[in-house]
């Protein structure tokens, strides 16, 4: 299609097609350009007094005609041919210049942000003449020929670009610039690109993902961090390989991509430079939000809370946790639908239904619909029967303690340990996903009577509430509980805060158990002053390592008090 972007306004009906004529002016494989294709779009840019570009592909065919220089013109991200750190995109730009000098620093951005194999700056002569059967000649007054730097070439770029992505030639002739081998030079590009790509290279299980952090005027400094290493983890127990992360201070995020523009394009750069297939924030997303992202960046973008729910589906084992992950994703994903207007309608027949129809969104949002309906019934059924096995042990008067905390707090090392359970434990948050429960023998009165130890979910700080409501009835676990273990990893550098998320949580339930029990697990990691600090702010905890077996004694018996007491 002959399509002409950028800015049309202004411009004659017989300049447009002058504009839409480039498409048929098949380039050379070899060359950046020819002498004839340079001076046309040279003539076309000094009648109009605009910048042109002109786009090709590796074929030699103009792909994409447009008025203004590349960053107004650029091809958008995820419409690009190719993707990847060790290729190029394939395709070249011939643009236009109206003043003497190189291309200036947002059209070689522009470059870098396409990975163009090649940028071809021809500055005018603001004169020239036609010549009989329509070539022009006389137009362009010198050129430049800009490409991708590779990390070895970068000293190679000018004293103002030092450290940036690109080479710049000196200005060239137009016979010298259309006698390079530009083929030559494209491949020897791409094979020192590919040689610092493997050099680099991750697993090729690992997902390659670029994490991004903004710090708003409400979180300090300590909570800021915090929060960033934690979705590192989250990255890492998801499979991913964390390539670079980018912060941000703002002091609200922006309404239509959290982070200023500028910044979106450093994001850009960065997926292209070390070749990241996808992105994630360290704060929940709109579905717009999402989107500009996703259509600026040109790969993936996910927000924490899909992290978390991608995480989730992969720790869920029992057809329960399977149930809760799937209802969680659906609620997520059904406001972040997007249609394709009527090219995705569904005519129907008869009567009353021509038109545009029903759009397949609207069907693929009420299939959903309907899923989640039935999701939330089993929920409800599951939640039933939870109920009625509860009721059973409360008439057989079997004490119950839910055994809670922060993910990755120790708790199922700490239920394997007591109980002599098999439970999956590993150093990951969200190891395990699915409520276990295993007796316990406690000393009550001088006498061992039986508890039960339920181990849950582990808490997250500001957990997703598709999640809360699809885990209800894991939850309810610890809402019909007689008592609470709260287990907290006092190695981490944020206990504290970590202590405050799965407090608020807990308040936020139907019910919370009167009587709970502050464990501080992995003594062993602890200096003296942690411990010091953590024995003055609560006094009446108890101080454990679960992995080394120690003081898990005492936890029996401060156990038993606490269920004597009930």
């Amino acid at each position: 299609m002959e399509q002409i972007h950028g800015n049309l306004k202004g411009l004659k009906s017989s300049q447009i097609k002058q504009l839409k004529k480039l498409y048929h002016q098949n380039q050379p494989r070899d060359l950046a350009t020819t002498p004839e294709f340079a001076q046309r779009i040279a003539a076309i840019s000094t009648e109009i007094n605009q910048a042109v570009s002109a786009y090709i592909n590796r074929r030699g065919q103009v792909i994409r005609v447009g008025v203004g220089n590349p960053r107004q013109t650029q091809i958008p991200p995820l419409e690009l041919p190719r993707y990847g750190a060790k290729r190029l995109s394939g395709i070249r730009c011939v643009t236009t210049a109206l003043k003497s000098e190189p291309p200036n620093k947002p059209t070689l951005t522009a470059m870098v942000l396409q990975r163009l194999d090649a940028l071809v700056t021809l500055t005018l002569t603001g004169s020239g003449f036609q010549r009989r059967g329509g070539g022009a000649t006389g137009y362009v007054e010198s050129a430049y020929l800009a490409h991708l730097a590779p990390e070895f070439d970068r000293a190679a770029a000018t004293e103002n670009d030092e450290g940036m992505y690109w080479t710049i030639s000196p200005p060239l002739s137009l016979d010298i610039l259309t006698k390079q081998d530009f083929l030559n030079l494209v491949e020897g590009l791409e094979e020192e690109f590919e040689r610092e790509y493997v050099a680099q290279q991750v697993d090729s299980s690992h997902q390659r993902v670029v994490v991004v952090g903004l710090m708003t005027a409400d979180l300090s400094l300590q909570q800021f961090e915090a929060g960033l290493a934690e979705v590192t983890r989250l990255v890492d127990t998801a499979g991913g390989e964390v390539l670079q992360t980018i912060t941000q201070r703002r002091s609200r995020p922006h309404p239509q991509t959290v982070i200023g523009a500028g910044k979106v394009e450093e994001i850009a750069i960065a997926v292209q430079t070390v070749g990241a297939s996808l992105v994630t924030f360290d704060q929940d997303l709109s579905p717009a939000q999402a989107r500009n992202l996703e259509q600026q960046i040109g790969v993936r973008v996910i927000d924490r809370t899909e992290l978390i729910l991608d995480i989730f589906a992969q720790r869920a084992r029992s057809r329960a946790g399977k149930l809760q992950v799937e209802l969680a994703q659906l609620e997520y994903l059904l406001p972040r639908l997007v249609g394709r207007g009527e090219a995705m309608s569904r005519l129907g027949g008869g009567i009353g239904t021509r038109g545009p129809g029903e759009t397949k969104l609207e069907t693929e949002r009420r299939r959903i619909q309907k899923r989640v309906s039935r999701l939330q019934q089993e929920v409800n059924q599951l939640q039933s029967h939870r109920s009625r096995m509860r009721q059973q042990r409360q008439k057989q008067e079997v004490p119950t303690v839910a055994v809670v905390g922060y993910t990755n707090a120790g708790k199922s090392t700490l239920l394997n340990h007591l109980t002599n359970a098999d439970i999956y434990a590993e150093d990951q948050l969200f190891a395990t996903l699915d409520p276990t429960t295993r007796r316990l023998s406690v000393p009550i009165q001088e006498e061992l009577q039986t508890v039960l130890l339920t181990d849950t979910v582990g808490f997250i700080r500001e957990l997703p509430p598709s999640l809360i409501d699809a885990f209800r009835a894991t939850l309810e676990e610890v809402s019909e509980a007689d008592a609470i273990l709260h287990v907290v990893d006092l190695s981490h550098p944020a206990w504290k805060s970590q202590i405050q998320s799965v407090s608020q949580i807990l308040e936020e339930m139907p019910i919370t158990p009167p009587d709970s029990l502050l464990v501080f697990n992995k003594l062993d990691q602890v200096d003296n002053e942690t411990l010091t600090e953590a024995k003055d702010s609560f006094p009446s905890a108890v101080f454990i390592s679960a992995q080394k077996r120690l003081g898990l004694e005492t936890l029996r018996e401060k156990i038993g008090k606490m269920i004597e007491n009930i």
